[in-house]
């Protein structure tokens, strides 16, 4: 490739950028699907730190009451502060969504890629093993490997990223396969590039449109995931706390202390939406049908 050939290739994948940027700027469900996840995701963050209640603190003297002054959402049974307790489980049930999405990421872009650059019996025998994990049910399988390999955060995630590679790895073969026959693959075979240069500096880059709006659409599935299994009582142990923890909680006490499931189930809620309408959004901006 000349460098007046890269220069161009260069501009229009700047101006490829800037058009996609534009569309999703001007998207008004993303701006608010990101300015309200931007929101949640620092208020769990720092939130805890600015409360004068810590999340495992305890005064069963005080029991379970109803939001007040001092008590914005509420406390627990244990006389915990329900606020805190939300936001504590919220850097949980976040952090995990976006841990599992990097497992499931990287296991998805390396399987997918490998299967749909070689193809053939290559790619069958890959394909199949994908089909015969797809036929399984995946919370099934997510509980096995958190029973068999404890429940500790990191095996958590682990588990998750294990089981929700499946369709990102579809996603990139079929991407893959469609690249491997365009001339500037051919041209750097023919060049003697080796495998892995042509996979990381000529099929990757171009895969970047559809994995970002997959990966998008994967987190608020992980974080559901991980609320399931929590609900589930699989999940993380006491003292630590999520969204799904809280949320089996609440529905246990519902008919007495109906703010125990209301508070943690609006946040968990509004994330979930949120992310759903960033996905979209980054969905239709890297729609390569709707440029011009």
């Amino acid at each position: 490739m000349t460098k007046l050939e890269r220069e161009k290739q260069a501009g229009d994948a700047r101006s490829l950028g800037h058009d996609a940027w534009e569309r999703l700027r001007t998207n008004r469900m993303a701006r608010i699907g990101g300015a309200l996840f931007l929101g949640i995701a620092l208020l769990c963050l720092f939130g805890p730190f600015f409360s004068p209640h810590a999340p495992e603190t305890t005064q069963l003297a005080y029991g379970a009451q109803p939001p007040s002054s001092a008590h914005w959402f509420g406390t627990d049974e244990l006389g915990r502060d329900l606020l805190v307790r939300t936001l504590a489980g919220g850097r949980i049930s976040i952090g995990v969504g976006f841990a599992a999405t990097a497992v499931a990421l990287l296991i998805g872009v390396v399987y997918g890629m490998i299967a749909g650059y070689y193809g053939g019996r290559t790619e069958a025998a890959m394909m199949r093993l994908v089909d015969m994990l797809y036929a399984l049910p995946f919370t099934i399988i997510v509980i096995l490997l958190t029973v068999l390999l404890g429940r500790s955060i990191l095996l958590i995630f682990l588990a998750i990223g294990a089981v929700e590679w499946l369709t990102m790895a579809r996603i990139v073969r079929g991407q893959t396969k469609a690249l491997r026959r365009q001339t500037f693959v051919d041209a750097a075979v023919v060049s003697g590039a080796s495998t892995v240069h042509i996979l990381r500096s000529h099929i990757l880059p171009n895969l970047l449109s559809p994995v970002i709006v997959f990966t998008t659409l994967t987190i608020p599935a992980v974080i559901l995931l991980e609320s399931i299994i929590s609900f589930l009582g699989l999940g993380v142990q006491p003292p630590m706390s999520s969204w799904g923890i809280l949320i089996n909680e609440g529905a246990v006490k519902l008919d007495i202390y109906p703010w125990l499931l209301v508070f943690p189930a609006l946040f968990f809620s509004l994330t979930i939406f949120a992310l759903n309408f960033i996905g979209d959004g980054l969905r239709d901006a890297l729609d390569p049908k709707d440029v011009g």
